[in-house]
């Protein structure tokens, strides 16, 4: 992956895995704009990489998916039946970086100067 992530490629991302969740769960667009109280055309806008979402509306479109926010930004490149070892490195990964930066600025003996 690149050091230097753009916005389009976020975006791509987000349309790719939009789609892909919507499809497994065999729910249509309009279906999905419906229960996520959005436009059908926004659904398809959005799909198509022509719109970019807020985090409101992808709070809105995990909690109509039944799926954690984060699973919008998972690699197009990573078949679906590697996603459950990639989701699981990227959590313990996720957590390692919270458990030093605690260890290091939270829990570390503070010295006084």
């Amino acid at each position: 992956m690149t050091d230097n992530i753009d916005k389009l490629y976020v975006h791509r991302l987000i349309s790719k895995n939009l789609k892909r969740l919507r499809s497994q769960q065999g729910i249509s667009q309009m279906e999905l704009s419906q229960k996520a109280d959005l436009t059908h055309n926004f659904i398809n806008d959005i799909e198509n990489c022509k719109k970019g979402i807020s985090i409101e509306t992808l709070a809105k479109l995990s909690t109509v998916l039944n799926v954690a926010p984060y699973q919008f930004f998972l690699p197009d490149d990573v078949p679906n039946d590697e996603r459950a070892i990639y989701v699981n490195d990227f959590k313990n990964s996720f957590q390692n970086a919270i458990n030093q930066f605690t260890d290091q600025y939270l829990r570390g003996d503070k010295k006084e100067n």
